[in-house]
């Protein structure tokens, strides 16, 4: 399948296409926050930002319904944001209280929203995509035209699950696409060093149709999402887009404290910072370029973003700690 490339985001008003921005906004000053807070010690436990992807998650959310399914993974604040869930319990919940989306117990790798088809972040490489089929199968038996989405990384395109996940859904011609991230990294090794071949070309032998975009390229992303939505709905099977991207930080926040080498070079990760690399930043250029935002909008609309951040942070820092009495409710016992 070849993706549209014209310059466009056709019939998107200029509201929508702020709002969209708005989004990929709120993702980018959220992980920032969690950042910072995470070297203050604010938080239990580790977060895996999405900085740098915020096109993806963005531009195919943008095609899917509350009655929709994604799953997501170890790197899932900005699926979830996406997709519609609530930044305050989410923030809650990588703060570890009571009022979080998972009532404190998932932490950051396990934010879910099942009202909101979001079936959840994973800490298990490749572990959403058992969930995601499962969903796209139910999708097709009821009949009701829904869309089940699983994101993954170029590492997790080397789990056998992922092969069992095409076969099954080509097979049956499930409603599932296939989001592979490739942020060019397997935590801290580069994917041409554990990778033999084009990821994107896996799904070919199953007969899947396939999708190679520039995924900071928020408009190819969006089109390829739109065609990629069109043939689950149309009950047309499975589409597999290789979406390319680079995760601005690190794998994991702080990780520098434990590890005794680098292992990228300052200049790569300077050359995907730069304005024509970054996602937000292409995204408002072309915003300003179509006359749709100027400097104060965008002052406006950055201080709109961080009112709503500081507001999540100040309901997560004020929630109460999970009572010690809940720590054996819904547990497998």
């Amino acid at each position: 399948m070849n993706v549209n490339k014209h310059n466009t985001l056709d019939n998107l008003s200029d509201e929508k296409l702020v709002e969209l921005y708005k989004k990929m906004l709120l993702i980018r000053k959220c992980e920032e926050h969690l950042s910072s807070a995470t070297k203050e010690g604010a938080f239990p436990g580790a977060v895996h930002l999405y900085i740098g992807q915020e096109a993806i998650a963005v531009s195919m959310c943008d095609h899917l319904t509350e009655d929709d399914w994604i799953s997501s993974t170890h790197r899932g604040h900005g699926h979830f944001i996406a997709k519609g869930g609530d930044v305050n319990t989410m923030m809650a919940e990588i703060y570890g209280k009571a009022t979080g989306i998972c009532n404190g117990k998932g932490g950051s790798m396990h934010v879910a929203d099942f009202k909101k088809g979001i079936m959840g972040a994973n800490g298990v490489v490749g572990g959403g995509m058992g969930l995601a089929i499962g969903a796209a199968l139910a999708a097709s038996m009821d009949k009701k035209n829904k869309v089940s989405v699983v994101f993954f990384g170029d590492g997790a395109a080397n789990q056998g699950v992922l092969m069992e996940a095409m076969n099954i859904s080509s097979l049956w011609k499930l409603p599932l696409i296939f989001v592979c991230e490739n942020n060019q990294y397997s935590e801290f090794t580069h994917t041409s060093e554990v990778t033999s071949g084009k990821i994107v070309d896996r799904a070919k032998p199953f007969g899947i149709p396939t999708l190679e975009v520039d995924g900071n390229n928020f408009i190819e992303m969006w089109q390829a999402s739109a065609q990629a939505v069109l043939r689950a709905r149309n009950n047309q099977g499975p589409t597999f887009i290789e979406a390319h991207t680079y995760r601005q930080r690190g794998h994991v926040e702080f990780e520098y404290s434990f590890l005794s080498r680098t292992y990228r070079d300052q200049d790569e990760v300077n050359k995907w910072l730069a304005n024509d690399k970054d996602p937000l930043l292409r995204f408002e250029q072309y915003l300003f370029d179509n006359s749709i935002i100027d400097n104060q909008k965008t002052e406006a609309l950055n201080n709109e973003i961080d009112s709503v951040v500081k507001e999540s942070v100040s309901f997560a820092v004020n929630s109460p700690l999970p009572d010690l009495s809940s720590a054996f409710n819904n547990m497998i016992a």
